[in-house]
């Protein structure tokens, strides 16, 4: 027979508990659901890179992933640099990984929005007792952790703040994959390019050895000229081999980053660089589109949150860290002759840490420092943010100049150079090696046009990164930043 105060207790733990387990239960639709807050991941990366990416999460969206890829590779005879980027985000593992550990912390908020479960004892003396036939005492406790009940709020809110972080984090993670993957194309073309400049060099090298080799039999030639033409071709042979192991190399980190492999792995690239653009793109608020969008900066306002919200649950649990109410029943049963009597009381306890030794200041003072580190380091963050989208926009320009430069003034006046000493050679004016030797040098100003060329694309790819984020050094930074969340001090 339950006693009537046990009711009263049982109601009161369940009123305490109401509104928090509904509250709860509102928060943790968003982090249940098998979208797990990738809507917004996918969103930022559309408007950062105009691209889409896929989270699989089982076998019919692989393969519909799977046959979208080979239909962007089999539609291209050309791999640009738009569908490698596409390809990218849709087929690199990795990347999918970064999207498992979103779901991850999907599910530790949804974790922090359940109420912890009560325990329930029940203990049993008396049996076998001679001179009874039944139990003499039975008894039941119920315990409830209040604090968890009370603490439920600020656990909740630190923990969205940290779901909202990993959106970030993935979202950031698949900009570094698509400006990674820009890149690799950019190098792997401009390699290309330079086996291709190269290759001509080593034609006109060689029929220059040749024709050496033929003179210094006739005696036209002494070994000495027949050393250095000869030692130019050895040379260039030794430069272009390292050319063609340097473009085979770029191909391949192209393919890794895409995620390809097998028969994949058989694709074409273009043969040169595209041209320069007539004009340049004006970005002359790009320190401030920077503060506004990049999402390392936004993380580390997070992180910032976060640790302000730790420092208040410490601050609220400084005296008490534990807190459990325990109500319970105890019914007696006894033999007197030919009667049973039936006695049941009812009781509640509660059971509390008593701050004696530890008043919590040690832990508050590790908040105050959580706090202050991650406020240096939302503020480094935001100087460094500036600094680097003024440095992309600098470089940007910069680079455009020096490659219409070379396009404009060195490689014409070494065309010219060239079609001058043709004439003087059909008019015996200038023997063979002089012509071989103008040859030389306007390849070398052919290389040095492309690598200018492709410093310029790779400072025009490293815009989105400077405004967005996942440029090169947003690693470093993130993982600072990330340090300082742990330190939030919360119970």
């Amino acid at each position: 027979m339950m006693p009537r105060s046990l009711p009263l207790a049982s109601k009161l733990a369940a009123i305490l508990s109401l509104p928090l387990f509904l509250s709860g239960c509102v928060s943790a639709a968003q982090y249940a659901s098998r979208d797990a807050g990738f809507t917004t991941v996918s969103a930022k990366t559309t408007e950062a890179t105009g691209k889409q990416t896929a989270w699989v999460q089982n076998r019919a969206e692989a393969q519909a992933t799977e046959a979208r890829v080979k239909s962007l590779m089999a539609a291209s005879k050309t791999l640009d640099v738009e569908t490698a980027v596409q390809v990218a985000l849709l087929n690199n593992k990795g990347l999918q990984a970064a999207y498992a550990d979103l779901g991850e912390s999907a599910a530790t908020a949804w974790q922090s929005t359940l109420l912890v479960n009560p325990s329930f004892g029940l203990g049993l003396t008396g049996i076998g007792t001679p001179g009874l036939r039944a139990y003499k005492t039975i008894e039941g406790v119920l315990t409830t952790n209040i604090l968890a009940l009370a603490t439920l709020k600020k656990n909740v809110e630190i923990a969205d703040t940290g779901f909202r972080k990993a959106q970030l984090g993935a979202a950031l993670r698949t900009l570094q994959l698509a400006a990674d993957t820009r890149r690799a194309w950019i190098s792997a073309v401009a390699a290309s390019e330079n086996v291709g400049q190269l290759a001509q060099a080593q034609t006109a090298a060689a029929a220059a050895s040749e024709l050496a080799t033929k003179l210094g039999e006739s005696g036209a030639m002494n070994k000495e000229g027949q050393a250095r033409e000869q030692v130019f071709y050895a040379e260039l042979t030794g430069q272009i081999a390292k050319a063609r192991l340097e473009a085979r190399l770029a191909r391949e980190e192209l393919t890794r980053l895409m995620g390809l492999w097998g028969s994949d792995i058989e694709y074409s690239i273009p043969t040169r660089l595209p041209s320069l653009p007539k004009a340049l793109a004006q970005r002359d608020m790009i320190e401030a589109e920077a503060l506004q969008r990049r999402v390392d900066l936004q993380m580390a306002k997070l992180d910032l949150e976060a640790t302000a919200r730790s420092f208040k649950l410490t601050e609220a649990t400084r005296y008490v860290s534990d807190l459990a109410l325990r109500s319970g029943f105890e019914t007696e049963r006894e033999k007197d002759e030919d009667r049973i009597n039936k006695r049941t009381t009812g009781r509640a306890e509660l059971e509390f840490v008593i701050p004696i030794f530890d008043s919590g200041q040690a832990r508050m003072r590790e908040s105050e420092l959580a706090y202050m580190r991650a406020a240096n380091l939302l503020a480094e963050k935001a100087v460094n943010v500036r600094s680097e989208a003024r440095s992309a926009y600098h470089a940007y320009r910069s680079t455009y100049d020096i490659a219409r430069h070379y396009r404009n003034s060195v490689v014409p006046l070494r065309n010219r150079i060239e079609e001058e000493s043709m004439r003087t050679y059909n008019g015996m004016l200038t023997n063979t090696f002089e012509l071989l030797a103008d040859s030389r040098e306007k390849v070398n100003s052919n290389l040095l046009a492309i690598d200018a060329k492709r410093d310029f694309w790779l400072a025009e790819a490293g815009l989105v990164p400077a405004i967005y984020g996942g440029g090169s050094g947003a690693a470093g930074g993130e993982t600072e930043v990330a340090a300082a969340s742990g330190g939030g001090g919360g119970h």
